[in-house]
Parts: C-alpha cells; sequence; structure tokens
C-alpha cells in the first residue's frame, strides 16, 4: 500500500469523523502531507477543536475504520457537484469547483465513504478496511487562513501523523523531538544570536553581536577561500533598473518573487532578486580576450525575495538575505573543468564546516511542457546534457527533478537534511547559455573572432542566514571553537582574582580569541550553568591558585574534562586550533599538536 495513498485517505477519514461529532462543520482542504496530512475546517460559532475533542475525532475514526466502507468515486458534471455542495453549505468546495470550471474542467470528481462525501481528485484505498494497520494519531491544532490568504476565513486545522507501522510512528516522535531540542529559532533566541520585532516585519530577523560575530566568521572564511580559487570580489548595488530585469528574463519569468517596482523619477527601479545582471554588467564594461576567460566574479550580495508570509520563519524563509554569489564567465570548451571546480569548492566548504555528510545532490532539470522557462530547446538540450556528463565524471549519487530547473537553465542542487530527515536547498550550481545571449556578452577568440561565453551562476556557502540556521540546528548550538561566537569565558571565583582575569582577557583578544569575562558578584556554579547555556567551548576559571600561578582552569564543553594549564600555552592552543578549523574541542591538553 502506498503511504502517500493511505494518508490522502485517512485525511477524508478524519473529515468524515469532524461532521458526524460537529454536524455544523465545514470544509476545507484535506491533502497528504510528508509525516501524515491534515483538514482545515471553519467551525460553528463558539466550537474549537480541544485536547478531549481531539480524542473523541480519533476514536470516530477508528469506529469508521471497524465499518470497512469502501471508497466510492463519482465522476460529477460541475454544475451538478456544484448543486450538491451549495445544498450541504460548503462554500469553500464550491469556491474550488468553480476555479476548476474556470480552468477548463467540464467533470470534477467526489469520493464517498459511507454518507461522507468531499470533492476529491483521488486516488484513495478501496475501502477503510485498508487503513487499520496504518498507524496515525492526530497531533495538533493550527490555525490556517483559507487558501493562505489574511483576508480570507481563518480555518482551524488538525494535523496528523501517519506511517506504515508504529516503529516508525515511535521513531518520527523520537526524532521530531530531538529536532524540536535543535529548533535553530529556540536556541537562537536562548543564546542571543538573532531577534525578531514586530515593528521590523515578519521575515526581517536582527541579529545580534553574537550573531553577527558568526556571520562575520563565515563571511571571511568563505571570502578568503574565494580569493584563493582565483575569484575576484566586487560590490554591486541592492537595486537595478526594471529594464534590466527585463532583458534578463526576470521580470516575465521571476515576478511573484520580485518586490514592486519603485518609481523614482519617472524610471522603475527593481530591488534584486539576484546578482546576475548586476554582474554581467561588470564583464561587458571592457572588452574581453580569450585570454581574460575565466572571468569569476563574487560578491556577498543582499538580495530580495517575495515569500508568502505563511512560510517565513527563523533564518530560513526570509525576506532579505545575502548569498554567496558568484557567476563565472567562461568559454565553453572550459565549462567542465569549472563546474567541477566549484563542486570542489562547495565539498571544501561543508567539510570545513563538518556537515559534509548531511548533504546530498540534484539534477533540476526544465518540464519541457511549462511555459515558465526560456524557450530554446537547442540550448536547453545542450546544457542538461553537460550537466548530466559532468555530475556522472562526478561519480557522486544525485537524484533527477523534472520541472526545479531555473528559467534560464538546469543546476545542480546542494540538498540538506535536517534531524527528520527532511531536505532543503542550500546552494545551486547553474549552467546558462540563455543570459550571455540575452545580454550580448562577448569575447574576442584566438582567431580574432567575437565568441558567446558560458555562465555559471553558483553559490558556495549559500545564504549565510540559512547556513546559521543550518549549523545552529547541526550543532545543536555547540559550535566548534572556530565557529563559536564566544569561544572561551573567563570565571572569576572571587573579586581578587579580577585583575588577572582582565590581564588575561586583554591578551585573549590581542591574539584573535573571541574572550568574555565574567565577574559578576555570583557563585560560580551559577556562572558555570550561565556559560553552558551559551554552549561556549572553554570555560576558563580562575581563582586564588590561579591568579598566584598565572595559569587557568581549562573546562571543555564537549568532554566535562577539566585541568590545569598555563595562559599563554591555552592560548597558543586555542589559536593553533582556530588556525586548523578544528571541528573537535582539543585547546585544553598542550598535546593537542601531536
Amino acid at each position: 500500500m502506498d503511504i502517500q495513498t493511505c494518508r490522502h485517505s485517512l485525511s477524508h477519514v478524519l473529515a468524515a469523523a469532524v461532521q458526524q461529532l460537529m454536524p455544523g462543520a465545514k470544509l476545507g482542504i484535506g491533502p497528504a502531507t510528508d509525516e501524515g496530512f491534515y483538514y482545515d475546517f471553519l467551525l460553528p460559532e463558539g466550537c474549537s477543536f480541544t485536547p478531549e475533542t481531539l480524542k473523541q475525532i480519533e476514536k470516530a475514526m477508528r469506529k469508521l475504520l471497524g465499518g470497512g466502507a469502501p471508497f466510492v468515486r463519482k465522476d460529477l458534471p460541475v454544475a451538478d457537484a456544484r448543486r450538491h455542495f451549495e445544498a450541504q453549505g460548503e462554500t469553500f468546495k464550491v469556491e474550488l469547483i468553480d476555479d476548476l470550471e474556470k480552468d477548463g474542467s467540464r467533470e470534477v470528481g467526489l469520493y464517498e465513504l459511507g454518507a461522507f462525501a468531499d470533492l476529491c481528485a483521488g486516488p484513495h484505498v478501496a475501502s477503510a478496511a485498508e487503513l487499520r494497520s496504518v498507524a496515525f494519531a492526530l497531533d495538533r491544532v493550527a490555525g490556517a487562513y483559507w487558501r493562505g490568504s489574511e483576508k480570507n476565513p481563518m480555518l482551524q486545522r488538525i494535523y496528523a501523523l501517519a506511517f506504515a507501522t508504529k516503529e516508525e510512528l515511535a521513531d518520527y516522535r523520537r526524532r521530531r523531538e530531538e529536532a524540536m531540542a535543535r529548533d535553530h529559532r529556540r536556541l537562537g533566541v536562548e543564546m542571543e544570536l538573532f531577534a525578531t520585532s514586530p515593528l521590523v516585519g515578519k521575515g526581517l530577523p536582527l541579529l545580534l553581536p553574537k550573531g553577527a560575530t558568526l556571520r562575520r566568521i563565515l563571511e571571511r572564511f568563505i571570502v578568503d577561500e574565494e580569493l584563493a580559487r582565483g575569484y575576484q570580489h566586487v560590490y554591486t548595488p541592492d537595486l537595478g533598473r526594471k529594464k534590466m530585469y527585463e532583458i534578463s528574463g526576470h521580470w516575465d519569468h521571476y515576478q511573484t518573487h520580485m518586490y514592486p517596482a519603485i518609481a523614482v523619477d519617472g524610471e522603475d527601479y527593481v530591488l534584486r532578486p539576484m546578482t546576475c545582471p548586476h554582474h554581467f554588467m561588470i564583464y561587458a564594461h571592457k572588452p574581453r580576450s580569450y585570454r581574460d576567460l575565466p572571468v569569476r566574479l563574487a560578491e556577498l550580495a543582499t538580495q530580495y525575495r517575495k515569500e508568502d508570509s505563511g512560510s517565513l520563519t527563523g533564518l530560513i524563509r526570509v525576506m532579505s538575505f545575502h548569498l554567496s554569489d558568484s557567476h563565472i564567465l567562461c568559454a565553453p570548451e572550459q565549462l567542465r573543468d569549472e563546474f567541477l571546480a566549484v563542486v570542489d569548492l562547495v565539498g571544501h566548504v561543508m567539510r570545513q564546516l563538518g556537515v559534509r555528510d548531511s548533504i546530498g545532490f540534484r539534477a533540476s532539470l526544465r518540464d519541457e511542457n511549462s511555459e515558465k522557462y526560456v524557450d530554446n530547446p537547442e540550448l536547453w538540450d545542450h546544457a542538461e546534457k553537460t550537466l548530466i556528463e559532468i555530475l556522472d565524471q562526478l561519480g557522486v549519487p544525485y537524484e533527477t527533478a523534472r520541472g526545479e530547473a531555473a528559467f534560464y537553465g538546469p543546476k545542480l542542487d546542494v540538498q540538506m537534511r535536517n534531524v527528520l530527515g527532511k531536505e532543503d536547498t542550500v546552494i545551486t550550481i547553474q549552467i546558462d547559455f540563455a543570459l550571455p545571449e540575452r545580454f550580448e556578452l562577448t569575447y574576442v577568440d584566438h582567431r580574432g573572432a567575437e565568441q558567446r561565453p558560458v555562465a555559471i551562476h553558483r553559490a558556495s556557502i549559500g545564504c549565510i542566514e540559512r547556513t546559521m540556521a543550518f549549523l545552529i540546528e547541526h550543532y545543536a548550538g555547540a559550535f566548534p571553537s572556530w565557529l563559536a561566537p564566544v569561544q572561551a569565558r573567563l570565571l572569576t571565583i572571587t573579586d581578587d582574582q579580577i585583575p588577572f582575569a582582565r590581564e588575561a582577557l586583554a591578551a585573549a583578544r590581542k591574539c584573535g580569541i573571541r574572550c568574555e569575562l565574567d565577574e559578576r558578584n555570583e557563585k560560580i556554579g551559577r556562572k558555570m550553568r550561565d556559560a553552558r547555556l551559551q554552549r561556549i567551548p572553554y570555560l576558563l576559571v580562575i581563582g586564588a591558585r590561579e591568579a598566584e600561578q598565572r595559569c587557568l582552569t581549562v573546562r571543555n564543553r564537549d568532554t566535562g574534562a577539566q585541568q590545569s594549564l598555563p595562559l599563554d600555552a591555552f592560548l597558543s592552543n586555542l589559536c593553533r586550533e582556530t588556525a586548523e578549523r578544528s571541528l573537535v574541542l582539543s585547546a585544553e591538553a598542550p598535546s593537542a599538536a601531536s
């Protein structure tokens, strides 16, 4: 049995049970999800779903499954289906039928389960009896605007979990509990990395000093790495003329993700959703020879993409973000080597961050039946063939996803899995024959003839905000020392140790170590608990003996090991650990270099 079909079928059982217990409840929609299903309801005034009613609903669902009624499909003319749901007062279903009719449908599907009927394209299992072995549980209730718009009524949504076996359901719950403990939105606030303000706006997080430090570490790391690999870093404006995006095709193909144009002195400007047109103009500002290629332009660029308000969350989905963006202009014969070099860079970055084992690859190709892509089948065929050949040459496992390409070319998506196994795209590498043509980019080959370069659009460390979110969750906030916003915290036992502690703080900062001093008039146990909540790699306790001997009692966050070490030795070890970008805490021991 296909689990998604079972989940979809169970959503109908849920709706039937709710209408049995609350006859006035009106139906929204009820799709399957990756871990179960949900259904939206408009309840009679004064009614709501409570933990007790959820138990009653689940009991009613199991009774329906015990009855084993068949799922019966009926195909009705649009007019008949509309009359049926109008008679039931199901205004949301009538609205959906109207939309189907506008799209050209003459018939719509209904599925009956006993006396219950719902508008649905299917498929479903043959009968409710087939669902008895599925492990499911009603999970939680949330509010949801009809069709995701705040202009529409607020519905009550019941989320449910459903898996093929009880063991899978229990495993999912365990992993979800772990994911909640790692949730970057909770840890980000707890560790004082970022904050949000309703006055600033949804999807516009504020990086606090520690969060800004983490961002700065990532930015310096990737800029230095790219410079070492032959990239030229540039700065370009956050705005561009609308005409530029009309030429690139973004205005036609990407406008739903762009903010409205801004009129300035009779000219329309756009907040950029990406930097490629700007970088192409840098390439075009002077004649180029084949000897200049490849030209690798890179930028840590602020970009703006319009997202549905319901999808904005933490640092993962934001309205404005910063991307490690780059555009490589090369001769066609250089494309393969340049693409391979980009994949090598991405692999290096992921290994340095300690997340290489969490990523996978996806070849995102066009859907030939869609109109959202640049219309040049010959270029598309060549670009997709090139991408697949490169991936096969790399020998890495990858999935293929039709319809996920950029509008101008195919791409390699680097997917990262979270603790629940769900994937999100963190980096894309795109092959583009189309936009160099649109912007009339050229170079002179060795024969003196003008040729068209190929473009590679790529990120290296991805969207900085999203990468920060993944790292917070991957490490549960306990970063390796080279990434930690605060690498060490000095803790005094009494005020008598403050002079030496301040001297140690100055020495640490002088050699570039991110160190803090807690000289509060608090017990050492309280100071250590507070520091542990911040997941600081090294706690440096200074009592009377340490101050006299100019040493530190060093506590390792990850192992709990504690030992005495001279100040200079500890600083030297931590500097080395940072320079090596070690993923293991080892700076407390003089033998760490061995």
